[in-house]
């Protein structure tokens, strides 16, 4: 990983993070700009750009991502919760290293953004 965006600083452990949960295939952290009273990241230690940027052999990680993301999501205590991926600069993406995002604690009105 070469660390070039915030993310990879963050897997790389250049820079701090409230970090909720990690395995060797991801790590998941407390958002510093909260949307919500619950947003937490999910980013994968392999370095992936964006959903464009996935292939087939990334199906197996794709799926542990989506599997974390409801584990945290009910140790958070939600029951409800928004788990986003913006995929591109007109989406909503400032980072530019694949992250889902899981989003709850309070009612989220749709449609977003």
């Amino acid at each position: 990983m070469s660390g070039k965006t915030i993310f990879g600083q963050i897997i790389n452990q250049e820079i701090p993070c409230d970090e909720v949960y990690s395995d060797k295939h991801c790590i998941a952290f407390r958002d510093i700009q909260p949307q919500a009273p619950v947003h937490i990241l999910i980013i994968p230690r392999k370095e992936i750009d964006s959903l464009r940027s996935v292939e087939l052999e990334d199906q197996n990680l794709l799926g542990h991502l989506l599997l974390v993301a409801a584990s945290i999501a009910k140790s958070e205590g939600l029951d409800d919760w928004r788990t986003v991926i913006n995929t591109g600069e007109k989406a909503g993406q400032t980072v530019f290293h694949l992250h889902i995002h899981i989003i709850g604690g309070r009612n989220l009105n749709w449609p977003p953004g």
